[in-house]
């Protein structure tokens, strides 16, 4: 367990110092004039001129070395300060933190309305391999996992809010907001899921300690929770884990089609703008992210498998 945690911290801090360097350059590398897209962000395209463009490269120190502006970044860095965002003056910490949450709040309640709608439908399917559920199963997930999402968002705003009127289209800030992003991302989600459990639960339900089991008089529900509740657990939460990651930093088309403040949606916005500390300092912390719930999916794994029970009481 020690190896595993100093592992997931060195990779932590290659994660940082590669993030960094490769935000850093590829921004550099953008086409156009850094200082006359900052000022644009500023001030607006109609209302910046070669006179604010100016100002902003001798404000910001544009004409130095880039070197020199990665160098005090990284100083920053070690003394755990993020900068402060070009574009609207306000500490990158702050504006991640406000983009941050409105994002994980959209992705817990996609990952929880999925886990409602695919895994107890992938179980009933994975128990009875080859019957009607599971032909149907197989259909209907191949089916949404092929739709594309802006595509499944503009339905479920065409249907919801245009036709019947029950739902706001786009928004943030009330309960019905999220249910129409949700849905979205939830659906294809569910879908995935439902096929993992699936095939998980069926591959558990055709072992001999499962057929043991029933043999001896357990009834299904019983049989399920004892035998093949943890052994489904660790492909799930496996996938669920990474999906959650993708969740997060992934659904930008979906927070510009339903107007969501999030830390996607935000982090194009600050790459047009050319606001470098709000892109590094937005990068980084979901590269770190990445690498904390990737450690946190492993212990769960550890945790749930059976088999890693049953080693850890034969040592004890």
């Amino acid at each position: 367990m020690i190896r595993a945690v100093g592992y997931r911290l060195a990779q932590a801090v290659m994660v940082a110092l590669l993030v960094g360097v490769l935000t850093f350059l590829m921004m550099q590398a953008l086409p156009g004039d850094m200082a006359f897209r900052i000022a644009a962000g500023r001030y607006g395209y109609d209302a910046v001129n070669a006179a604010a463009a100016e100002a902003v490269r001798q404000e910001l120190g544009l004409d130095r070395p880039a070197i020199e502006a990665f160098g005090r970044w990284f100083m920053d860095l070690l003394r755990l300060d993020f900068g402060t965002s070009v574009i609207s003056g306000a500490p990158v910490i702050e504006e991640i933190r406000h983009q941050l949450g409105a994002s994980l709040q959209l992705a817990g309640a996609a990952l929880a309305l999925s886990l409602l709608i695919g895994p107890p439908v992938g179980v009933l399917a994975g128990l009875r391999a080859g019957g009607w559920l599971d032909r149907g199963l197989l259909v209907v997930s191949t089916a949404l996992r092929s739709v594309p999402q802006f595509l499944m968002g503009l339905i479920l705003i065409v249907l919801f809010s245009i036709q019947l009127g029950w739902l706001p289209a786009a928004g943030y800030g009330r309960p019905a907001h999220f249910i129409l992003p949700a849905l979205t991302l939830a659906l294809g989600l569910a879908a995935a899921s439902a096929r993992i459990t699936r095939d998980a639960m069926a591959g558990v339900a055709g072992t001999p300690f499962y057929a043991f089991g029933r043999w001896k008089g357990l009834d299904e529900g019983q049989l399920f929770r004892r035998h093949g509740l943890r052994n489904i657990g660790v492909a799930l939460v496996t996938f669920l884990g990474l999906q959650f990651a993708m969740l997060v930093e992934g659904v930008v088309v979906i927070e510009a089609i339903f107007g969501w403040p999030g830390i996607g949606h935000a982090l194009v916005h600050a790459i047009f703008g050319r606001d470098v500390p709000m892109v590094q300092g937005t990068a980084l912390l979901l590269g770190l992210g990445f690498v904390a719930l990737n450690a946190a999916v492993d212990l769960a794994a550890h945790w749930i498998d059976p088999r890693g029970t049953e080693k850890a009481g034969a040592k004890a």
